[in-house]
């Protein structure tokens, strides 16, 4: 089913992404050896939701094949995958927190940031939606039917690019989340929506994670609107000890033509649709 307003939302996230993609015209300015035959060890630190979807199974050993780099992937929280790389404990992250990731660069803690794909966030809860959340306006206006009904939330809580998501939508409802309807998970995304569909409650997912995990009730009851654009991009670590060349050639790799058709495709023969969709400049 394609998304109402998720084409348009993207196109105007887009031009935006397109100017504020930092370090661009830097690609060769990380501190790392540069000048050299990518090799080596390459710690890519990115979300639960890559790897949850299976896209980094699809990804990773294609790009192993024509390398002398091997990943070694590290699968947390878009807030923990950018503090990984602000210890210098990994080369390359591939998030989806924006705002966050925009500090991250004007830190100087990385030396390109390129967009690769996008999805999008969905609500997702019990069948019924007793809460009426599939009539809102956007998804702001969900939660809030959620938090006036009392209906069980459950949060990463795990400081991801969901959870920093969610909490924004929280703000723009005018509501600070807590109480016994309020489950903190601190758990992934695939998880916290097994944990969801458990306790009959609402989550906010990212749609590739969602439909990639089986065995579960929860269904989407809002989904569309602008505030739920899912934007990801490849961010190379600037640092002492980084192993720049793996991480600019993997950065690269991840924006040609071929790799971006691959990621288009995901989940079609699997779920009816891509999980993820294209979107190197």
């Amino acid at each position: 089913m394609r998304r109402p307003g998720i084409v348009a939302a993207v196109a105007a996230l887009l031009v935006v992404t397109a100017c504020g993609s930092e370090g661009s015209d830097e690609a060769g300015g990380g501190s790392g050896e540069t000048d050299s035959e990518p090799s080596g060890d390459m710690i890519l630190a990115t979300t639960t939701s890559t790897q949850d979807s299976g896209l980094l199974d699809e990804l990773i050993p294609t790009y192993e094949e024509g390398s002398e780099c091997v990943v070694k992937t590290v699968a947390v929280g878009s807030g923990q995958a950018m503090t990984m790389g602000e210890r210098g404990d990994a080369d390359t992250l591939l998030v989806h927190s924006p705002e966050a990731e925009e500090e991250f660069m004007t830190d100087g803690y990385g030396s390109s940031r390129e967009p690769v794909m996008y999805n999008d966030f969905v609500v997702v809860g019990p069948p019924d939606d007793a809460a009426g959340t599939s009539g809102s306006a956007n998804a702001s206006e969900a939660l809030s039917q959620i938090a006036d009904s009392s209906s069980s939330f459950a949060s990463r809580a795990d400081d991801s690019g969901t959870h920093a998501k969610e909490m924004g939508l929280w703000e723009e409802a005018g509501i600070e989340p807590s109480g016994e309807w309020y489950i903190e998970t601190g758990q992934g995304m695939g998880d916290t929506l097994t944990i969801a569909n458990q306790r009959e409650a609402y989550t906010l997912a990212d749609r590739g994670t969602f439909l990639a995990t089986s065995n579960i009730e929860s269904e989407i009851t809002f989904e569309g609107s602008e505030d739920l654009v899912n934007p990801y991009h490849v961010i190379v670590v600037e640092g002492e000890g980084i192993n720049t060349a793996c991480a600019e050639e993997f950065s690269g790799w991840l924006q040609e033509d071929s790799v971006q058709e691959t990621i288009g495709q995901f989940g079609e023969d699997e779920y009816g649709e891509p999980l993820f969709f294209p979107d190197a400049a």
